[in-house]
């Protein structure tokens, strides 16, 4: 498991850029940001470090963040790499929330999803997956 601040922002000019700037002047790291919108708002998700720090500070900035623990799972970047895990999950009967993926070299993936039951780690290693540590996120 991971923990990821999740900010829920409005759809406006400027909103961006304060809560990176924000980050940014508090000497903050961000690793990875991931960004999902509607006209009306969007959620940003973001591995950073001392995410619980962050989202405190974002919090009394005026923000609503919040810390969310996710899964990561490594994959081979390559057809059927999500697939494999993707049906897994239907099969353990795990529903996903939302997930977000990304390379991080030339043979390897990451899958984030966010599920109901944060404790599948053990299933997931049973099942021949490598589970990704913060470490591995922050890499790259």
């Amino acid at each position: 498991m991971i923990l990821q601040l999740t900010v829920f922002l409005q759809n406006e000019k400027g909103t961006l850029s304060r809560l990176t700037r924000t980050i940014a002047d508090a000497g903050i790291n961000m690793h990875a940001m991931f960004l999902a919108d509607t006209a009306e708002f969007g959620i940003a998700r973001i591995f950073c470090d001392a995410p619980e720090k962050v989202a405190q500070m974002l919090t009394d900035a005026g923000f609503r963040a919040a810390v969310t623990p996710v899964n990561a799972v490594h994959v081979p970047n390559e057809p059927g790499g999500l697939a494999r895990l993707l049906d897994f999950c239907n099969s353990a009967d795990i529903n996903i929330e939302y997930a977000y993926c990304f390379k991080v070299g030339d043979d390897t993936a990451i899958d984030v999803f966010k599920v109901e039951n944060e404790n599948i780690d053990e299933a997931l290693r049973q099942a021949g997956f490598r589970i990704a540590e913060p470490e591995d996120i922050y890499a790259f």
